[in-house]
């Protein structure tokens, strides 16, 4: 039987437990949950590690954002994630809380039963610890000009669009850029050098059905590649873990049908 190995340094070990919290009185809180939190610095050239935190939810915020902050502040200053708005709005702290990918910040303590595994996104480089090398996917959301493109004059007030119009852009300009969906693609772990995955792709339907752009031909151009669109195969990760409840699918498939009716 064939054997497969995992490449040097990439297989994650046994980290530190560190020691649970006490009360005022020296005793046990009533209420805890362990955090089971991956740990990685390339720095060090050491292999990953799982360390486990016991964190005191009586004195704690109810999101899995504030256990990783009342750890960084009380328990381990080493810890190192993203996070910055905590409204679920700047899409920092995407990480894979409890085997899902989705946004500390919205992601309930109580909605987990059990300890909770925090991991880094999948499928992309890590930078330190739970924070993502995010270069290659914004590279690829800047490849599709996110951004309104005219031919014609410049109106002296504002370009018009009727309600009907704008109302085609909801459930599309909302995106957050967190990641979450392109890393829940196995398309893109296995052809993000090349496939824009659903983030971007999403992004890029935002613009293709906007009334007001006058560059469709040449955006569509741009997605006409085997990988760059293709590679999509509509099994609804993207749209199942999107913390913004939005469908990136939806929005590729329309792409597809705009290819299909350009080429009649």
């Amino acid at each position: 039987m064939v054997q497969f190995s995992l490449p040097k340094g990439s297989e994650v070990k046994k980290g530190k437990v560190w020691p649970g919290p006490t009360t005022a009185n020296g005793k046990k809180p009533k209420r805890t949950k362990d955090f089971k939190v991956y740990r990685y610095d390339p720095e060090t050239g050491e292999n990953p590690r799982i360390d486990i935190y016991r964190v005191d939810l009586e004195n704690c915020g109810p999101m899995v954002l504030d256990a990783l902050i009342k750890i960084k502040n009380e328990i381990d200053p080493t810890l190192t994630f993203r996070r910055s708005c905590r409204e679920g709005v700047c899409g920092s702290c995407a990480m894979n809380i409890a085997g899902g990918n989705t946004l500390a910040c919205t992601k309930a303590i109580e909605d987990i039963s059990g300890s909770v595994s925090v991991y880094p996104l999948p499928s992309m480089a890590v930078v330190k610890d739970l924070v993502p090398d995010m270069t290659n996917f914004y590279a690829q959301y800047a490849s599709i000009k996110p951004y309104l493109q005219t031919k014609s004059a410049t109106p002296e007030a504002e370009r018009i669009q009727t309600p009907e119009e704008r109302a085609k852009l909801d459930g599309l300009y909302e995106c957050i850029l967190c990641a979450c969906c392109s890393t829940s693609c196995p398309s893109y772990w296995w052809n993000q050098d090349r496939y824009l995955g659903p983030a971007t792709l999403l992004q890029s339907y935002r613009w293709l059905a906007d009334s007001r752009d006058e560059a469709k031909g040449e955006r569509l151009d741009a997605l006409e590649d085997p990988f760059r669109l293709y590679r999509c195969h509509t099994i609804m990760n993207c749209a199942d873990t999107c913390p913004k409840g939005l469908n990136p699918a939806k929005a590729i498939g329309e792409i597809k049908q705009m290819m299909v009716k350009r080429s009649m």
